[in-house]
């Protein structure tokens, strides 16, 4: 497969989304708003913005997404979690996410309190699991709703047939779209996905991509949440470990082969995990035809 060669379906422009977290310092705070800002103009069709374990980055998570809706043009999702809070906390939330003109929701159990690993305790007041959450968010407005989806299976699923008939539970409470995990071996997703359909769910299911910034972490992170590691994903990035540049121009080939391969068997929606760092992501959306609306307008009119 060839990074740089057009897409056999070339003339087609992906739907692209990305995911956001929200910043912990200034400097992060800085650095988040400048890859927002450059992410912005490629036109996505949402961005998300996630929700730390337990709460824990709330009122970081409304903030960043009440100013997207203020400042931008960008139509945010905003992450919600069921962990260490009560349904009376959680639907608080979901209100003030309606008052500042939130219509978009990514709905998720979220991770045990004590992190991954560590056994899952729903709070004794809260939303038990996600099939519940999504029913409470279109009680309280008609919100798009969004899910994950574990091509690999969660790994606290039983199997993944398991897992499949909780995918299911969400979409009969209400949920419109799912995100999956990110995954290196497209067969894993199509597989997933014929497995998904033939269980009778039709919702939009759309890949997460991981562009890999450092590939131990990236690596350390799937062990944990039960995605596997290719050998020769391995073997793409052995000995850059203290060669940044290097690493970044590998990065950006091996996403982009994995993207356009999506493109090449059907898949018309690619959702990224930018990790707060947009020159990779917006290098590999350049690579799979998908380029600041301005300039895309510009080039179907030079065209006609």
């Amino acid at each position: 497969m060839n990074a740089f060669r057009p897409s056999r379906h070339g003339s087609r422009r992906p739907k692209i989304s990305f995911e956001f977290f929200p910043p912990k310092t200034a400097e992060m705070e800085v650095a988040l708003w400048e890859s927002v800002r450059r992410l912005e103009p490629l036109g996505p069709a949402f961005v998300s913005v996630t929700y730390g374990a337990g709460g824990s980055t709330r009122e970081r998570t409304h903030a960043t997404v009440k100013r997207m809706v203020e400042e931008t043009a960008l139509k945010p999702a905003a992450h919600l979690t069921c962990v260490s809070a009560s349904r009376d906390e959680v639907d608080e939330v979901i209100r003030a996410y309606w008052e500042a003109g939130v219509r978009h929701v990514v709905a998720l159990r979220g991770d045990p309190a004590g992190g991954l690993g560590t056994v899952y305790e729903p709070h004794p007041q809260g939303y038990h699991q996600t099939s519940d959450l999504v029913a409470g968010l279109k009680r309280i407005g008609d919100f798009e709703v969004t899910v994950s989806a574990y091509p690999e299976k969660h790994p606290e699923a039983a199997s993944l047939e398991a897992d499949i008939d909780a995918l299911k539970k969400k979409v009969d409470a209400g949920a419109t779209r799912a995100i999956t995990q990110f995954f290196f071996d497209n067969d894993v997703y199509f597989r997933y996905l014929d497995k998904v359909r033939a269980a009778g769910i039709d919702i939009p299911i759309l890949p997460g991509i991981v562009p890999v910034q450092n590939f131990k972490q990236t690596a350390n992170f799937a062990r944990k949440t039960g995605a596997s590691v290719p050998q020769w994903l391995a073997d793409r990035f052995e000995g850059l470990e203290e060669d940044a540049a290097t690493r970044r121009l590998v990065a950006a080939a091996v996403c982009a082969e994995q993207a356009l391969d999506l493109i090449d068997r059907g898949v018309g929606d690619l959702h990224f995990y930018t990790m707060n760092k947009a020159d990779l992501v917006y290098a590999i959306c350049h690579l799979v035809g998908v380029k600041p609306e301005k300039m895309a307008a510009q080039a179907a009119a030079a065209a006609e």
